[in-house]
């Protein structure tokens, strides 16, 4: 028998754990952490080895596989040992792909990739088609393959999960667009970054397809680098260098293997040009997914974007609150704040990656009136808008952030938390931070209601 080492046991060890258990291979889950209780109960009920608060280094490095949490670098020391041992270290996406003969959409990007994914999977879904959805978002694809197979998976994918593939093969594959993000794992280096990303590419074959943005420069440098073998089709908000997919007045136009769809942007209940973007994204892969303008349409229609980003949590005194928590860098906050005319009251901060805040000084002047700085090291973020914005304050209490922007907006004004920063120096994750914000406002409007 074969023995796979599972590091970490979080939601992506778990499934990997037990998978490989089902698979035939004797597991052993190692831990730095504190697994949580439900997922020690699972893995004494499946007879799985485990340990937490330390990693036993020669039981690992004694494993014929070793499946890593897509947390943990390459360059950690336990890791690095493994690879010069000449050990396989895969991630659980990589796992996974050696059981399921679904047909895989994967998206991966800087920005807009899980609302991409979440609209392809809506509208494949809501077409009747059999579907699932995996990767960085929902729940992971080796836990949910103990329930079955399906005929297609559509794959949020990061970088750190596709540096950790080896064979994943998707039929569709989507670059939304790539800007500097997580500089701290790829050495400072946006190209190391980019490479990462476009080995999504890597396995594909001449029938499969490859979707990128056409504007995007970084994608471009990255596309003349590659050898991609999959049909190439390019999205773009306008009808120039004839793209596959682009706006036209108020129309979204996508082209697949001679048939045209036309959808109006009425029909969108998203909003701002880079859900333009991402729903120009999901047409196309959803007519190569074979499916009809009529139900593209319909499930745009009905389409629901995921909580955190650009989500409306309420209007209080003519005030919108908008949560846009998953705005982890500076890219995604420039989408935010372009949402938004004027009158932002602007809540952001954390840990920085390395940000260059330089590309929303334009934005910022022209739009945001107060900017509360919500983190522990707010240095670097006061100094690039000092200046700029006529009044900041900081602060490490959400709660303080949400009074003090109530203070200072006005009728018709916009109290947007897009961080432009990760969050693990005052909250648990992005979602932690949305989810204090969101319950701050809704408590604000209850005290103000009663």
């Amino acid at each position: 028998m074969k023995n796979v080492a599972i590091i970490g046991a979080g939601e992506s060890g778990l499934g990997a754990a037990l998978l490989a258990k089902q698979m035939g291979y004797g597991v052993f889950v190692t831990d730095l952490g504190q697994i949580k209780e439900e997922r020690k109960a699972e893995l004494i009920k499946a007879e799985i080895e485990f340990e937490e608060g330390r990693h036993s280094e020669e039981r690992v490095l004694d494993a014929d596989l070793i499946v890593k949490s897509p947390g943990i670098p390459y360059s950690t020391p336990l890791i690095r040992k493994a690879v010069d041992k000449g050990l396989a270290v895969i991630d659980e996406l990589e796992l996974a792909h050696h059981v399921s003969n679904g047909k895989i959409i994967a998206i991966t990007g800087t920005n807009g990739k899980t609302t991409t994914t979440l609209l392809i999977y809506h509208l494949l879904k809501s077409a009747g088609l059999n579907v699932g959805l995996a990767g960085n978002v929902g729940h992971s694809w080796s836990g949910q393959l103990l329930q079955g197979d399906k005929d297609w998976w559509v794959i949020e994918t990061s970088s750190f999960q596709i540096d950790g593939m080896q064979t994943f093969h998707p039929h569709i594959a989507i670059l939304t667009n790539v800007t500097p993000d997580h500089l701290d794992r790829y050495e400072g280096q946006v190209e190391k970054y980019m490479k990462s990303k476009f080995r999504l590419f890597i396995n594909q074959k001449a029938n499969d397809f490859a979707l990128f943005y056409k504007e995007d420069m970084i994608s471009k440098s990255g596309i003349e680098e590659a050898k991609i073998r999959a049909k190439k089709h390019f999205i773009s908000l306008n009808a120039e260098n004839n793209p596959s997919a682009f706006m036209q007045g108020d129309e979204l136009v996508a082209k697949v293997n001679q048939e045209e769809i036309r959808i109006p942007t009425k029909a969108l209940p998203i909003a701002g040009k880079h859900n333009v973007i991402n729903a120009l994204f999901a047409m196309t892969a959803a007519k190569i997914a074979g499916l009809s303008q009529a139900q593209i349409e319909a499930g745009l229609q009905s389409f629901k974007n995921a909580p955190h980003r650009l989500e409306k949590v309420a209007e209080i005194e003519g005030v919108s609150y908008i949560n846009d928590s998953k705005g982890t860098n500076v890219e995604a906050t420039a989408y935010a704040l372009e949402s938004y005319n004027q009158g932002v009251i602007w809540i952001a901060g954390g840990v920085d990656k390395g940000n260059d805040y330089t590309p929303l000084v334009p934005l910022v002047s022209a739009r945001v009136k107060a900017l509360i700085c919500l983190g522990k090291d707010n240095v670097k973020l006061q100094k690039a808008f000092a200046g700029v914005i006529g009044e900041i304050r900081e602060t490490q209490n959400i709660k303080e952030a949400i009074i003090w922007s109530r203070q200072m907006a006005q009728k018709g004004d916009v109290v947007l938390l897009s961080p432009a920063c990760a969050s693990f120096d005052l909250f648990k994750n992005y979602e932690d931070r949305g989810d204090q914000f969101r319950a701050g406002v809704l408590d604000l409007k209850m005290k103000i209601s009663a």
